[in-house]
């Protein structure tokens, strides 16, 4: 049985079609990336998964069950988790402060979530700053912080929109490597990434979109190769590598 199930979702928003006839199945230790244009409907796809909207059609199967018009408190409950490309902590809490606000999705007590947070902000390698205000970080460790909210729910599926954007080389290689880790740590991974070398490197599976639908879907050598993506999204220009 498939983790995420999503079958013939769509989305109109007034005259746009914003996701048509949407299929998607993510499977148990997989990284799936979904790629496509400015505008293609990938943000809105996960705003379906996470309850933010609701569809107009179609089915959102998380573990089996229907997910469809849950709220996004009651779908982090159910096990996923996301982390947003516009990084907002609280700014005038701390690091710790910030992760324990996640925590609390899960235990009960200051004392337990501030341990939570503290295990999951020395994952990401946070611990150093957790007493620094949120407000004072820098755009990558912003982003890390994003990563240890969203991890301090105990998510099985973790959705990452646009993660490395604004992260210089190394930043980005450093959460490369981060976002390994996590799948180490058995949490399946759905990444929005318009970096090709981040997703192709990362992926087991790339989905790609353009004005609302699905045109490909496979490995990432196949969609790299394939003449809907190239002329849709990739450009002719672009080189097939992983790492």
């Amino acid at each position: 049985m498939a983790l995420l199930e999503i079958k013939s979702l769509n989305k109109n928003f007034g005259g746009l079609r914003a996701v048509i006839d949407f299929d998607l199945s993510i499977q148990k230790g997989e990284i799936v990336g979904l790629i496509g244009p400015n505008g293609a409907g990938k943000s809105t796809v996960f705003n379906l998964i996470t309850g933010v909207y609701p569809p107009d059609s179609g089915h959102i199967l998380f573990n089996g069950d229907p997910i469809v018009n849950h709220k996004p408190y009651e779908t982090c409950l159910k096990g996923i988790g996301r982390a947003f490309q516009v990084v907002k902590p609280f700014p005038d809490m701390t690091v710790l402060e910030n992760t324990m606000v996640g925590a609390f999705s899960r235990v009960e007590g200051a004392g337990k979530a501030k341990a939570k947070a503290i295990e999951v902000l020395d994952f990401v390698k946070l611990t150093p700053k957790r007493n620094f205000m949120a407000k004072t970080l820098t755009i990558a460790d912003k982003k890390r912080l994003e990563l240890a909210r969203a991890l301090a729910t105990d998510p099985s599926l973790l959705l990452l929109d646009e993660v490395m954007a604004g992260l210089n080389p190394k930043e980005t290689e450093d959460t490369i490597a981060l976002i390994r880790e996590i799948r180490e740590r058995g949490i399946i991974l759905f990444i929005i990434e318009h970096v090709m070398r981040v997703i192709m490197s990362l992926s087991d599976r790339i989905a790609i979109i353009h004005h609302g639908s699905k045109i490909a879907e496979g490995v990432p050598k196949e969609v790299a190769q394939d003449e809907r993506v190239i002329k849709a999204y990739l450009g002719e220009a672009y080189v097939f590598t992983r790492n």
